[in-house]
């Protein structure tokens, strides 16, 4: 089987001859049989829906794949993340000797995405990490919109009937507790955060579980033996330290609960942890499917752009067997004509 991750990307991005390679591969990137069967192990079907946008003519909208350098990090089209053209299911177990991984916050608009993403994987045991077991496995089974605090979110069913329903409360559990919860687990998805809602009560809400929670979180995991830990966070965390304190996108976002202050607390806890960390910071997040391609950008070098929570989930997905991403932090948006005008973190 032939196999080709993020980390080939991540090398075209960084090695002196990338352009070569670029240039080699463009071609196939640009083919309707790459974008149908190139995707994290996707099927032809799924890969459509979640990489291209259909209008309701019919017509299909391609976007060009692009693979450009910047800053010395990638940026890579949305159907390169994960190369897989034949028998994709096996993808994940041969590229890593993970058997279990634990996705926190699944319930979540981007928890969910990632749950479905790895329940849909053969080889693994995929636990969902919840505050209440029978509230989401209803939840996860039923596609609705609900209303979470300021939010209204549309969410699709998910098919959890490969999946593990385990009990974990970041705010309300003991290091010990998630330490028991997380017994046996390979690797861990961090996808929780707090919820936008009272006014008067969003600051602490954001301290306890954004910051302390987290915390808590990256105990438990480093005292239970988790090997990896994909956190999704956000861009424009590390704002105030690389002079965008007062840019539109930081002020808006953490008006809410000073959630980017309270979020990169709980990242430079998890860097200095000694785990194996991959840090994940989108944009402002879409419920719908992208319209441009992934890209992928350094630490503290995007202020403004938008992504689907679907490329979110796939590069979550990606980061846990790809070892040219330990250690690293990623921030990604979509690819617009133009580049990036706006940066809306409350974009459901």
């Amino acid at each position: 089987m032939r196999v080709i991750t993020l980390q080939c990307f991540l090398f075209v991005a960084l090695h002196p001859l990338g352009d070569a390679f670029v240039s080699a591969f463009s071609s196939v990137l640009r083919t309707r049989t790459f974008y149908k069967q190139s995707v994290l192990g996707m099927s032809k079907s799924e890969t459509s829906a979640s990489f291209t946008h259909e209008e309701d003519d019919g017509c299909l909208d391609r976007r060009k794949a692009l693979i450009k350098s910047m800053g010395g990090v990638a940026a890579i089209s949305a159907a390169s993340l994960s190369i897989i053209s034949s028998n994709p299911s096996l993808a994940l177990a041969e590229e890593t000797k993970v058997q279990k991984i634990l996705v926190a916050g699944a319930t979540g608009q981007t928890g969910r995405r990632v749950l479905e993403r790895l329940a849909a994987k053969s080889g693994i045991t995929v636990v969902a990490g919840v505050r209440n077991v029978e509230k989401a496995t209803a939840s996860l089974s039923e596609s609705s919109t609900v209303v979470r605090g300021a939010m209204i979110q549309k969410v699709g069913s998910v098919d959890t009937s490969a999946v593990t329903f385990a009990r974990l409360d970041v705010v309300k559990d003991s290091v010990d507790a998630i330490a028991q919860t997380l017994a046996g687990v390979d690797s861990l998805v961090i996808a929780t955060g707090f919820i936008p809602g009272n006014p008067l009560k969003m600051n602490d809400e954001a301290h306890k579980v954004d910051n302390l929670g987290t915390v808590t979180l990256i105990d438990a995991a480093k005292k239970a033996g988790v090997k990896k830990v994909v956190m999704v966070s956000s861009i424009l965390t590390n704002g105030r330290e690389w002079g965008q304190a007062k840019s539109p996108g930081f002020v808006i976002t953490n008006a809410f609960g000073n959630v980017l202050d309270e979020k990169i607390i709980a990242e430079n806890y998890l860097r200095k942890s000694g785990l194996d960390y991959t840090i994940v910071r989108p944009g402002g997040l879409k419920a719908k499917p992208p319209t441009g391609a992934l890209k992928i950008s350094g630490e503290d070098t995007l202020n403004s752009g938008e992504i689907s929570r679907d490329l979110v989930a796939d590069v979550c997905v990606a980061s846990l067997t790809d070892s040219k991403v330990s250690n690293k932090v990623l921030e990604i948006i979509e690819e617009t004509e133009g580049g990036p005008k706006v940066f809306n973190g409350l974009n459901m």
